[in-house]
């Protein structure tokens, strides 16, 4: 490592974001003392916690911070009850999240979905469609697509004579966008089985016939890996049948965001899923922006109730991606599996019928997890 202290900014942000974000903190501080590694953990307000600091999702400081800092380490943000109090323009999912991936550029969403063998009962589908273990990484490209094309607007508009509105989003991707993400699922899967399924709607979409035009050209640069192209609806339904047939699935936004949420549920709660958001790699290191796959869940807030695995398992991704320390990503791997190995539980994996499991709180699985380091 080329870095003498690794400069992290932590925004928990709202909801079970301060919660969760406190024992990935308990976390990376017992890497630290096991692997010799100097780390600096800066906390700053972003979404709500924002608003109500500085008066906006993301104050001037908290970008400064992450500015000036190696990596983002972020909760979640938002509240239901209070997000239609104000415009939707400043609402902490567009001021703050994706400002933030836009501001530094994160295209590329990763998502691995496990579902841990001890954990086969919380998966909604049964024993013989999770064959062997279900272990999947989805690539979302984060940067472009409908999310971000212009023209994006509400307007008023005469229909047959009456007063109307129309809402325009549009679906923009270009070759150079797509080849980058296409990379990074092309190399993701050299690291795992060896397999690409892309997803597009060529059958409909233009943006569908230009993705796998030029999905095809850049797997011609891996010929160890494997490509096949599927339609996004048939993709989502063979999620459901049969989720181990898929190694790496490459995504546009909107679809990546959709399927991915989708595939979280095979592994059993929205809480054990980590995700790594990445952008250009400077050098030796690649910065990225790493969080759960879940929300801030306010009706759980503030009682002790929420899994802190995945962000736990954010802190890993930041490690293995942003630092280069695949052992202590893989040490945070595997004291996550040894608490779940030895029947740790907090509710949303838990179930009475499993007689070796026992139902904890936050703060003592993220201890637990911790000792085991």
């Amino acid at each position: 490592m080329s870095l003498n202290v690794l400069k992290i900014a932590a925004l928990a942000g709202d909801g079970i974001g301060p919660e969760v974000m406190r024992e990935a903190v308990k976390v990376l501080h017992a890497v630290e003392k096991k692997h010799g590694i100097r780390i600096q953990i800066t906390e700053a307000p972003v979404g709500w916690a924002g608003i109500d600091a500085a008066g906006k999702a993301l104050p001037d400081e908290t970008l400064a911070l992450c500015r000036q800092s190696d990596s983002i380490l972020f909760g979640s943000v938002g509240l239901p009850d209070r997000d239609p109090t104000i415009p939707k323009e400043e609402r902490p999912e567009r001021a703050a999240l994706l400002r933030l991936r836009k501001e530094f550029g994160l295209f590329a969403n990763l998502r691995p979905v496990r579902l841990y063998q001890p954990l086969a009962h919380t998966c909604p589908l049964q024993p013989e469609r999770q064959g062997e273990g279900i272990d999947l990484l989805v690539v979302r490209e984060l940067t472009g697509g409908m999310y971000f094309g212009q023209p994006k607007r509400t307007e008023s508009v005469e229909i047959e004579g009456v007063q109307s509105k129309r809402a325009i989003d549009t679906m923009v991707y270009t070759t150079p966008e797509i080849e980058r993400i296409a990379h990074v699922a092309f190399q993701s899967a050299q690291a795992r089985r060896k397999k690409v399924t892309s997803i597009d709607k060529a059958n409909v979409l233009e943006n569908g016939v230009l993705w796998r035009e030029v999905v095809t050209n850049v797997s011609k640069h891996y010929p160890d890996v494997v490509l096949e192209h599927m339609f996004v609806d048939n993709g989502a339904m063979q999620l459901m049948l049969k989720p181990t047939q898929f190694d790496v699935m490459l995504c546009e936004n909107m679809f990546g965001d959709i399927l991915s949420d989708e595939a979280a549920a095979l592994a059993g709660s929205l809480g054990m899923l980590p995700s790594a958001s990445l952008g250009a790699r400077n050098g030796q290191q690649t910065f990225g922006f790493y969080e759960p796959a879940g929300g801030t869940a306010p009706d759980i807030a503030g009682k002790d109730l929420a899994n802190p695995i995945a962000q736990i398992l954010s802190t890993a991704l930041m490690l293995r991606y942003s630092f280069d320390l695949e052992n202590a990503a893989r040490g945070i791997e595997n004291a996550v599996g040894a608490a779940i190995e030895s029947g740790l539980r907090t509710g949303d994996i838990y179930t009475s019928k499993d007689p070796n499991a026992r139902r904890i709180g936050t703060t003592e699985m993220g201890s637990a997890i911790a000792a085991m380091i």
